[in-house]
């Protein structure tokens, strides 16, 4: 459970993260799946209400993904990430919509990678004009990241990346693919989260780009610029909900 006064020393004092799994925190996926119906279908219309009469959001790659969640001090739910291996066919959901390649840009083997989806934080924490569902806003001075990370960076969004950072390790995975509008791309950047993009702009959801971050470039950026913050990311934290 949060306690109720942030450690001053963690990157993300004001959040926790824990993985869902299905099956065994029902009601946590409930809440997600309410959550996806909100954001997805409500407030950004990027799929009809009308087919979720059940107000839940799910699709194919649920049962093959591993979810992780973000809660508030109040221990509300307050952002959502999921990761999702390849498929039977060893793709991944975007490459459903992103058909070429810019040039020099290639695959990595699909049983190395992972693909960052449906991340989202909730419309409390999406307030400024122009913010985008990681809670990174379009507008280019706001989305520059200050030196001290502890202050500036979203901490919902440190704190997903966390835990599939620590999952991620766990499973051997080395690489990560996500759809992503500029903006967050950006920020990530700044952190020090390699990414780079490696296809046109398609519509996903919006207007993104398919980018792909190498875990070793990621540790060795992050470690140079902010030690503290790369020790932080590296520290295994239990989860559970």
């Amino acid at each position: 459970m949060p306690t109720s006064t942030p450690d001053p020393t963690e990157f993300a004092p004001l959040f926790r993260s824990c993985e869902a799994i299905q099956g065994r925190d029902n009601a946590l996926m409930q809440q997600v799946f309410e959550l996806r119906y909100q954001v997805y279908c409500v407030e950004m219309g990027f799929l009809p209400v009308d087919n979720y009469p059940d107000r839940c959001e799910i699709d194919e790659y649920d049962a093959i993904s591993a979810h992780f969640c973000a809660f508030n001090l109040r221990d509300e739910l307050v952002g959502y990430v999921r990761l999702v291996p390849p498929d039977l066919t060893q793709s991944f959901p975007f490459q459903s919509h992103c058909h070429e390649l810019l040039a020099g840009a290639s695959l990595v083997p699909p049983e190395q990678a992972a693909e960052i989806s449906r991340l989202m934080v909730s419309h409390d924490y999406r307030r400024r004009r122009g913010d985008v569902l990681a809670g990174v806003t379009l507008e280019e001075d706001a989305a520059k990241v200050k030196q001290d990370l502890r202050d500036h960076t979203p901490q919902i969004l440190l704190s997903l990346y966390r835990q599939m950072y620590a999952f991620s390790l766990a499973k051997g995975t080395r690489y990560w693919y996500a759809a992503m509008e500029r903006p967050l791309a950006r920020a990530l950047g700044q952190m020090g989260f390699a990414f780079g993009q490696i296809g046109p702009l398609i519509d996903y959801y919006g207007p993104v780009a398919p980018y792909l971050g190498d875990l070793r470039q990621l540790e060795a950026r992050v470690g140079q610029r902010s030690p503290d913050l790369m020790a932080w990311l590296d520290r295994r934290e239990a989860g559970g909900h």
